[in-house]
């Protein structure tokens, strides 16, 4: 299931660098990571649903490979989305 459209604009709001910034690294992974939080919890009830438990790993796999990218391009943004989100840095 998507993000509401109110949850989805207090995430953007709160990671984008500007009032137009709704694309930069930081809020897409941090539109993965409320995705993220949501299907895990939806798993722990329906423990049988395996196409949402892939998709779940596709979103982990993206949000990784956007995490990567962030660390190499700019890593002071990088640890402080980490610090904010409560993400281990698996690095």
């Amino acid at each position: 299931m998507a993000l509401d459209v109110a949850k989805k604009a207090e995430i953007i709001k709160k990671f984008a660098k500007n009032e137009k910034d709704t694309g930069s690294s930081e809020v897409q992974i941090a539109l993965l990571s409320e995705r993220i939080a949501y299907l895990t919890e939806h798993l722990k009830t329906f423990k049988k649903d395996h196409s949402s438990r892939l998709g779940l790993l596709k979103l982990v796999g993206q949000r990784k490979r956007l995490l990567r990218y962030l660390k190499r391009t700019n890593y002071a943004s990088y640890t402080s989305l980490i610090a904010e989100l409560k993400i281990r840095d698996r690095t």
